[in-house]
């Protein structure tokens, strides 16, 4: 069973049906793992068990940081108990961007269990291409964060949706749709005709078509075009909606000239990330 599989195995289990029931808090409780509120020098989340009883410290931040932190914790605790960690959890685009199986594992269970997916699906599938402004409502109602629910979107598998993340011009981390062909690498600089690359500039939101040669190396990109939606992230950071608009991107056989293998190994399976 996967992480998110047991996540909302949980959450049936619980019997919730809205989102103001996903009491993170209380679903740790209910697993023996204890929450304290502590300042922490170099990470932002730790997890000390024996036996049956465990305790996770969280450092104090907003609400969405919080809550995922303590749902990442659950999810070691439900995952990998017997083990102790001390986690870099504030942000899941940290999480994408390493190689450690166990953080990966817990930011899916986390995610599972603050947006699951009967109750997230629902609400993506109402607006049906949902854009930041979108997201942040999302955001909202579930108290999670931008970034961590972008990625979920994504995953919820019901849109051709890339999400990534760039600091500065660079490629930072990024997260497909399942469905979302392999083939369709995202470039690892960002484009100057790029929207994202003038949000970076200007700070201003935007959205708007764009040639699919503008985010994929592919050959045959030239013959598209996509959805870009670009805001704003931390710390000099753009977050980046990426929607394959041209149903022929779903199907189309590869063209791309720069070698089979994407090195930054981030897939079409769940996080290899999250705010």
């Amino acid at each position: 069973m996967s992480p998110g599989e047991r996540a909302e195995n949980l959450i049936s289990d619980f019997g919730i049906t809205s989102p103001e029931e996903l009491d993170v808090v209380a679903f740790a409780y209910d697993a023996g793992l204890e929450i304290e509120f502590d300042e922490l020098d170099g990470c932002d989340a730790t997890l000390l068990g024996f036996e049956n009883r465990a305790i996770a410290t969280i450092r104090p931040s907003n609400v969405g940081r919080e809550r995922f932190s303590i749902g990442h914790e659950l999810g070691h605790w439900e995952m990998h108990r017997g083990r102790s960690f001390r986690c870099r959890v504030d942000d899941p685009g940290e999480t994408l961007a390493s190689n450690s199986e166990h953080e990966k594992h817990a930011d899916e269970y986390a995610a599972h269990l603050l947006m699951p997916r009967p109750l997230l699906m629902p609400m993506v599938k109402s607006v049906g291409r949902p854009g930041f402004k979108h997201i942040n409502e999302f955001s909202e109602i579930f108290q999670t964060s931008r970034t961590a629910t972008c990625i979920r979107v994504a995953q919820i598998d019901t849109l051709p949706l890339i999400v990534a993340c760039y600091r500065g011009n660079d490629l930072r981390w990024h997260s497909r749709a399942p469905d979302v062909p392999k083939r369709w690498f995202i470039k690892r600089r960002l484009d100057e005709d790029s929207l994202a690359y003038d949000v970076l500039q200007y700070g201003k939101e935007m959205q708007g078509k764009q040639p699919a040669e503008v985010w994929f190396d592919d050959d045959g990109a030239d013959a598209y075009e996509v959805m870009e939606h670009s805001a704003r992230g931390r710390d000099g950071e753009v977050l980046v909606l990426i929607y394959l608009t041209d149903v022929e991107m779903m199907t189309a056989q590869s063209n791309r000239s720069r070698g089979a293998e994407d090195s930054f190994g981030f897939g079409g399976g769940y996080l290899k990330g999250r705010r």
